[in-house]
């Protein structure tokens, strides 16, 4: 009997790769979703006897789509298929009613494992005519930029749950902002977005199989006062102790997403010495003080925010256009 399922993933990319990594024997009927209101929508039509469902989305996100599920008492099997690998996330999805959770990335026996635990799929008994195919065929065609944006996306789990862990809080995700800019138009975003606020900032550049570029932490100042305890800084900070802090809290966020960036495309970087930009700027005095002479570049930005603290800074990663040509065969894989 063939078994309705729903892939909810705001990413074409990650929807792609999921209904790919599903068993070919597997008698599925696929629908996707691009968040939690539509994937809502496909269980109440009888589309989604399974759903795996994504965190980090727009309209409505993972665990709210768990919440509503709850309330209606919907009949659906839900695994949580996400790049937010927190350990708590998943302690509150199963809270939520999932019956599993899958870290992305994953590899297809550790997918076909969750299957067969759940007993929904119970091993290879014919081969389907092809329903992945049908449902692929369904699908746009995905872009550049959507590659980019899933491989931001992992990365930045993986830095999140770094800092989580070590800080002892839980780090509310978004979904990574990833444009192809001229340098004054970035200039321009960042100082609409931060003119009403101060900020502190670390550069680091990194370097590696023809891909450059810089990481930027723009650290809130208002957050300095719940960093600092959380970090376990006593006395009221000095100049000095801000610098510290800065750093500290670049090595981790900086280094853990570059990292997962380079994991993803078989690369190694060589990151350079950190350099603390400004203190207690506006933006557009910041960036008064750049360094860049490129005309465009690739920019990703994530902003976090740890829940229940003043804490909020946002990543920029931006990418020489001289690595634009690298980076597209790099993720051309994801995009066939």
């Amino acid at each position: 009997m063939t078994l309705p399922v729903v892939i909810c993933d705001d990413s074409g990319v990650a929807q792609k790769q999921m209904a790919r990594s599903l068993p070919d024997s597997w008698d599925v009927d696929i629908s996707f979703a691009k968040h939690g209101l539509e994937a809502l929508e496909q269980v109440n039509q009888g589309k989604g006897d399974v759903l795996f469902l994504d965190l980090n989305m727009p309209v409505m996100d993972g665990y709210q789509t768990l919440q509503k599920i709850a309330e209606q008492d919907l009949n659906t099997v839900v695994i949580v298929v996400s790049g937010d690998i927190q350990p708590d996330a998943r302690k509150r999805v199963m809270a939520l009613g999932a019956v599993d959770f899958i870290k992305k990335p994953f590899q297809k026996d550790e997918l076909i494992a969750v299957l067969t635990g759940a007993g929904i799929y119970s091993g290879p008994e014919q081969v389907v005519s092809h329903p992945k195919q049908r449902a692929l065929a369904t699908l746009p065609g995905l872009s550049e930029l959507e590659a980019y944006r899933e491989i931001a996306n992992v990365a930045m789990g993986q830095a999140a749950a770094l800092l989580a862990k070590l800080l002892e809080v839980f780090v509310v995700l978004p979904i990574p902002n990833v444009n192809l800019l001229e340098l004054g138009d970035l200039q321009m975003a960042l100082q609409a977005a931060k003119d009403k606020e101060t900020i502190s900032a670390v550069c680091q550049g990194f370097i590696g199989s023809g891909i450059a570029g810089e990481a930027l932490l723009l650290f809130h100042d208002s957050s300095f006062d719940d960093m600092a305890r959380l970090m376990g800084y006593q006395n009221e900070l000095s100049e000095l102790a801000e610098q510290e802090l800065l750093m500290d809290l670049a090595s981790i966020l900086i280094g853990a997403c570059v990292k997962g960036i380079a994991d993803q495309l078989a690369i190694d970087f060589s990151q350079g010495h950190p350099v603390v930009l400004g203190q207690h700027l506006d933006v557009g005095r910041l960036l008064e003080k750049n360094r860049w002479s490129w005309k465009k570049i690739l920019a990703v930005e994530i902003c976090y925010r740890i829940e229940n603290f003043n804490i909020q800074c946002d990543l920029l990663l931006l990418f020489t256009e001289d690595s634009l040509p690298v980076l597209r065969n790099k993720v051309a894989y994801l995009l066939k």
